[in-house]
């Protein structure tokens, strides 16, 4: 598997890198000692998966994911311990704390081999996938089925499930490669919809359909997109 290293330490890039290499499924292919360079890297090779350390000059490494289109696994690797609930609200696979130890890495790379595995075999997220999301002082665990609507909020995304509305730190076109197309259908530039969570239909102006979506979430659709929803549901 192909992984970029994303760290300004020097000394920390090499030691990582002599780990790896007693890892014969892992070919680093690049390194960067910052955010701008590390994104340059990402989009450039597109790798399978980035070593990222968190505290960075000018951006960090949380800074940096909210910057990427194309997101590839992410394993945190840093000095400090207090970032982890945070890591794993970017969807990081595994969180690693230096001095990095030859045998936790080991069980990283396993994670990120079975992750890959099955995206190979299954290109969007399964129904039953769970989302860890946390705002404020709030944390849920949702399954994807119970999500309503994906909506655009600003560089975030905005989830709307039962009465709750928070925002996520990822693009809607990053997630929208995710969503299983015969279950989310994108509405608009701005929103991806739930199908299961649609309770009404209603005819709109010129040919039109406006949804009506659980929780009182009305969308108005396009004629074209209308028309596609049509075929998408078999109207």
């Amino acid at each position: 598997m192909k992984s970029i290293i994303i760290d300004d330490t020097r000394l920390a890039r090499q030691e990582l890198k002599y780990l790896l290499s007693e890892i014969p499924s892992v070919e680093v292919i690049a390194e960067a000692s910052n955010a701008e360079e590390g994104k340059s890297l990402v989009e450039e090779h597109r790798p399978d998966l980035i070593f990222l350390d968190i505290q960075m000059p000018e951006k960090n490494g949380f800074e940096l994911l909210e910057t990427l289109d194309y997101l590839p696994e992410v394993i945190f690797v840093t000095a400090y311990n207090n970032y982890a609930i945070k890591a794993f609200e970017y969807n990081a696979l595994d969180y690693l704390q230096k001095p990095v130890k030859s045998e936790r890495l080991a069980l990283a790379i396993e994670k990120v081999k079975g992750k890959l595995a099955h995206t190979s075999t299954n290109k969007y997220l399964p129904q039953d996938h769970k989302i860890f999301v946390k705002e404020g002082d709030r944390c849920w665990f949702i399954n994807l089925r119970d999500i309503n609507l994906f909506e655009v909020s600003g560089n975030y995304t905005r989830i709307h499930f039962d009465s709750h509305a928070p925002i996520i730190p990822k693009s809607l076109n990053s997630l929208e490669s995710k969503l299983d197309p015969s279950c989310f259908f994108r509405a608009n530039r701005q929103q991806i919809i739930n199908l299961e969570s649609i309770e009404k239909v209603e005819p709109w102006f010129s040919g039109t359909i406006k949804l009506f979506l659980k929780n009182e979430i009305e969308i108005e659709l396009s004629r074209r997109q209308s028309v596609k929803l049509k075929e998408v549901m078999s109207l």
